[in-house]
């Protein structure tokens, strides 16, 4: 924030002081000065808001596709891990619960890094 647009304590004073040395018939000069002062900070603060809000949106945009594409990329490799087991041993079934519990695993802790990214 620049010096000429802070509204601090400062400014107040210096506002009731240039009143003290005016009178009273430069009022509505002085409230209209200190006003449109108040409406540039509150519109340059609602434009940085809004900045991060979009900044924010495009980057939790990103984490769901990109925790989409992980879990069709987990079908697909879940299908050969599901196969070759089964059809090369005769019990396959623990390698295959192995292979998807890690599957699972990955997406469960990508989900909760995306999710987490999301609420800083």
């Amino acid at each position: 924030m620049s010096p000429e647009e802070d509204l601090g304590h400062s400014d107040i004073e210096a506002a009731l002081a240039t009143r003290r040395e005016l009178g009273a018939r430069y009022d509505a000069e002085l409230v209209d000065g200190f006003a449109e002062r108040i409406e540039r900070a509150v519109e340059r603060r609602a434009a940085e808001r809004g900045a991060l809000d979009q900044r924010q949106a495009a980057q939790a945009g990103g984490g769901r596709v990109r925790q989409f594409v992980l879990g069709v990329v987990s079908v697909g490799v879940g299908v050969p891990i599901t196969i070759v087991p089964t059809v090369a041993t005769d019990n396959g079934l623990p390698a295959v619960i192995v292979g998807w519990l890690g599957i699972a695993a990955v997406n469960a802790a990508h989900a909760l890094t995306v999710t987490g990214r999301r609420r800083d």
